[in-house]
């Protein structure tokens, strides 16, 4: 990209970040749910992930958002601990809203309670090893609306009192993220997006409300990053949940999905790219106020996702072009 599209405004904030955010979920390790569904993307390297989240600050990536329930609070010590004195260089976003055991690495529940807005807060400032959070989301996508208007107020408390710098909802459903957007410090929706997953209503939403569109997903959870073969063991897609699509009964990934990948193959590896920068080039094209934050767990894996930003977007001719192939 040019000097102008290698950042973005994170919405109404203000804030400056990198165009590329990198996600924080896989860093976080292996964990679970009280029923043994793993929730993690298997075991990692620690100081392999300490590595990458480095060499990503040095290619230019300043945005890094994670979950306090990554990892049931890895992720956050993970990535503190890789920022360390350089935490003023990047702008840091976590969520809220899981409840978690750290021992067991075991997510317990959730809570959509006001005052669990403050400790949870409290603790991830704590494994973060920071005085603020730049974006503050809640991470409970089904959340009811009145009860999301309550924690929308708290977290207007939590800006005037300087402990978050602005807010968001991370939710695939509009008319959730809208009232979010009643506060005047709501600055972004955190949403899936990829070539194969387009979220037209959400992208208007944040057009027409100033928000940044923080996008979850944009490798299709490793599809369009080339991910075909069955996952290990601890691996969430070994054992798809229900709202996980692409990845079967876990024995790989989805024959219908690889055929789709398969046909956007030659459109999206144009100019050199690797499979994975043509998708973030595809969100890029989509909106100007896209952020995507695909997942890594290695420097490799760093290089790749940070080397889309030289890239670019894919043009206008190039959407349209996989809009026929894929009959939107």
């Amino acid at each position: 990209m040019d000097s102008d599209s290698t950042t973005r405004t994170l919405g109404r904030s203000g804030i400056e970040v990198s165009a590329l955010g990198f996600g924080c979920w896989a860093i976080g390790g292996e964990w679970q749910d009280a029923g043994g569904q793993p929730l993690g993307w298997g075991r990692v390297d620690d100081e392999e992930s300490v590595r990458a989240v480095r060499r990503a600050l040095d290619l230019g990536v300043t945005f890094f958002d994670t979950a306090d329930t990554y990892g049931a609070g890895h992720s956050e010590r993970v990535l503190g601990r890789a920022l360390g004195s350089r935490r003023d260089e990047v702008v840091l976003a976590t969520k809220w809203g899981n409840v978690f055991d750290e021992h067991s690495r075991t997510l317990t529940g959730a809570d959509d309670s006001p005052a669990h807005v403050r400790r949870a807060l409290t603790a991830s400032l704590r494994r973060l090893g920071t005085d603020r959070i730049d974006l503050y989301q809640l991470h409970l996508s089904d959340a009811d609306p009145a009860r999301a208007a309550e924690l929308r107020d708290v977290c207007e408390e939590l800006v005037t009192e300087g402990l978050i710098r602005g807010y968001g909802w991370s939710t695939d459903d509009p008319a959730r993220a809208a009232v979010f957007a009643e506060g005047p410090h709501c600055t972004a929706v955190q949403h899936t997006l990829n070539v194969l997953q387009d979220a037209p209503e959400l992208l208007s939403l944040a057009d027409e409300l100033g928000l940044a569109a923080v996008n979850r997903s944009p490798l299709a959870m490793g599809l369009l990053g080339g991910r075909r073969g069955a996952a290990g063991a601890g691996d969430i897609r070994s054992r798809p949940p229900a709202w996980l699509p692409g990845f079967g009964d876990g024995t790989g990934a989805d024959p219908g999905w690889i055929a789709r990948v398969d046909a956007l193959r030659a459109v999206l590896t144009s100019g050199g790219r690797t499979l994975a920068q043509g998708a973030l080039g595809w969100i890029w094209a989509r909106s100007p106020r896209t952020v995507p934050i695909p997942g890594f767990r290695s420097v490799a894996q760093a290089e790749d996702n940070a080397g889309a930003l030289a890239k670019g977007p894919l043009t206008a001719g190039q959407l349209a072009e996989i809009d026929a192939l894929l009959g939107r």
